[in-house]
């Protein structure tokens, strides 16, 4: 297909950096591909034409999403209206279902093909979004191998295309040189503070952690602190650096969140995406999760597994500890840090599940996702 056009959404920069991966793929078969909707800086930097940055988008929580309702909501509809008027070969929308379902939706109807790259995670919390997926989406690209079976169930076509953090991130991370880049002492333990990559993430977790980080210092004052970030949150993390007293005792580096997380020993870090980032670099890890208290009332009456972080999900075992909202406390997260740093054989063990996780993850996704898309565009 010469010419091919394609519309992408992702609404934070964890799906900014999926669809810069996608895009790569999709470019070996469409070379002239024309990419555009809503993207972030790494798709831009392949040429995609982003009409908002993601980081409109970017919202945690029920209560975060209703008070942006108003603004979300319009740049939906100005989004549908131009691709209804243009329509694209394919829109892709990347994560972010609650805003991606309802344009799916619309412009399936329409005989717009429709993707979706993430499966939503019906496994996890809210099931009753079956309908509305199976409604919205010819087929979705899943990174976890046991969603497309769950989707079938549902009469939901799906490919397990890998999960592309599996491809990037080598299967033996080198430590050494990791510190060497972030010029770390590479004789002395590293903790790694990793408390999101969005604005309510930081404003719920950095204070927690920093107090954490702190309580650790005091107890063993020659431990290594680093904390990776991005421009939009460098002031509020230094803000939060200025309250604990920790300004001068944490490394704060841009960007490099994987050098961060192949330098350390152990992370503290949120729920997420880095979680799953941090298994496949081995390391041992304390996840933590905190958001507003109704939004979180809510989520918690829909879950439907006994964990939140994707290392225990994935392996579907209580390997690493949870805290989550009244449990994220620092004297607790410290704790549970510094446990991980007395344990070297829990470490070892931990390594080799993480391990056999990484191979079954590492499967090429914009290969495979391309394939699937070329076959649906051909059906």
């Amino acid at each position: 297909m010469s010419g091919m056009r394609v519309s992408m959404v992702v609404a934070e920069r964890s799906g900014d950096q999926l669809a810069a991966l996608l895009l790569g793929g999709m470019r070996q078969a469409w070379p002239d591909l024309q990419a555009s909707g809503i993207g972030g800086p790494q798709m831009q930097s392949l040429g995609f034409e982003s009409r908002w940055s993601c980081d409109e988008l970017s919202v945690r929580g029920l209560v975060e999403a209703l008070m942006r309702y108003r603004r979300i909501t319009g740049i939906r509809r100005q989004l549908i209206d131009g691709l209804l008027a243009s329509p694209p070969d394919l829109f892709v929308g990347v994560d972010a279902s609650d805003f991606n379902l309802a344009v799916e939706r619309e412009l399936n109807s329409k005989g717009i093909p429709a993707i979706q790259l993430v499966c939503p995670s019906i496994w996890a919390w809210r099931p009753e979004r079956v309908t509305k997926i199976r409604e919205s989406v010819r087929h979705i690209l899943c990174l976890y191998p046991f969603e497309p079976a769950l989707l079938a169930q549902h009469g939901i076509e799906g490919t397990f295309v890998g999960h592309p953090v599996a491809d990037v991130i080598p299967l033996t991370p080198d430590r050494a040189a990791a510190r060497r880049a972030l010029d770390l002492d590479p004789s002395v333990p590293v903790v790694a503070l990793l408390p999101g990559s969005r604005a309510a993430e930081i404003r719920y977790l950095a204070l927690p952690f920093l107090q954490a980080a702190r309580r650790m210092r005091d107890e063993r004052p020659h431990l290594q602190l680093v904390l990776p970030t991005h421009e939009l949150l460098l002031p509020a993390i230094q803000k939060a650096l200025h309250e604990t007293g920790m300004a001068a005792h944490v490394k704060v580096v841009m960007g490099q969140s994987h050098a961060v997380q192949a330098a350390c020993d152990v992370a503290l870090v949120a729920s997420g995406t880095a979680t799953l980032e941090t298994a496949l670099f081995k390391r041992p890890m304390v996840i933590a999760y905190r958001m507003q208290w109704l939004s979180w009332r809510m989520a918690n009456g829909k879950r439907l597994l006994p964990w939140v972080g994707l290392p225990n999900i994935l392996c579907n075992d209580s390997l690493v500890p949870e805290f989550l909202q009244e449990q994220v406390q620092p004297e607790a997260l410290a704790r549970a840090v510094l446990n991980w740093l007395d344990d070297p054989a829990a470490v070892r063990r931990l390594e080799q599940r993480f391990t056999a996780l990484h191979h079954e993850l590492r499967q090429d996704m914009p290969t495979l996702s391309t394939h699937a898309i070329q076959k649906i565009l051909a059906a």
